[in-house]
């Protein structure tokens, strides 16, 4: 009988750690893309003219940039309040909001994921029915700075997803 009414609070702490862990890991994930972003830029010469690419020129890749400064702030105010969250007094329906909140912040991650993917596979790829000419061949280190930056924000999506699991299986103990 005693480790029966020990079991909700182990799944208590388990959880917590959980949240903690993840959104650490999504605060350093989505502060590493962000910055990985933010400092891609390469000069090449093509023709003796001098060419620049960097993030500043696409609005995607300034959305995602963006997109992962909000969540990393968001995921720092988060890790102050989730173990507030935790306590025994916190009211349950504060778990909703924990829910919306990471849902927010997951659904930002994919939108800003989904637009630098396509001007990405543009710049690399081109496309020969609009004309647009593949650009990676000569920016490779700005295309490669680009894509790990891409990746690591669809990474900090997974990141959100899992917690928006966690928080909305907690906020289903609302009575």
């Amino acid at each position: 009988m005693d480790s029966m009414q020990n079991l909700p609070l182990k799944t208590s702490k388990s959880s917590l750690a959980a949240q903690v862990c993840l959104r650490l890991l999504a605060l350093g994930v989505t502060l590493a893309a962000a910055c990985i972003m933010i400092t891609s830029k390469q000069s090449v010469v093509v023709f003796g003219i001098n060419i620049d690419a960097r993030y500043s020129y696409s609005p995607a890749f300034k959305f995602l940039a963006l997109a992962n400064l909000i969540a990393c702030a968001f995921s720092l105010i988060s890790l102050i309040i989730v173990p507030i969250l935790a306590r025994k007094g916190s009211h349950p329906a504060s778990y909703f909001y924990m829910f919306l909140h990471d849902l927010v912040l997951m659904t930002l991650l994919m939108a800003g994921g989904a637009a630098a993917t396509a001007i990405g596979y543009v710049g690399r790829y081109g496309n020969s029915h609009t004309g647009w000419m593949a650009i990676c061949d000569n920016f490779g280190k700005f295309c490669d700075r680009v894509t790990v930056s891409v990746l690591l924000s669809f990474f900090g999506f997974v990141l959100y997803l899992f917690l928006v699991i966690i928080s909305a299986n907690r906020s289903r103990q609302i009575q």
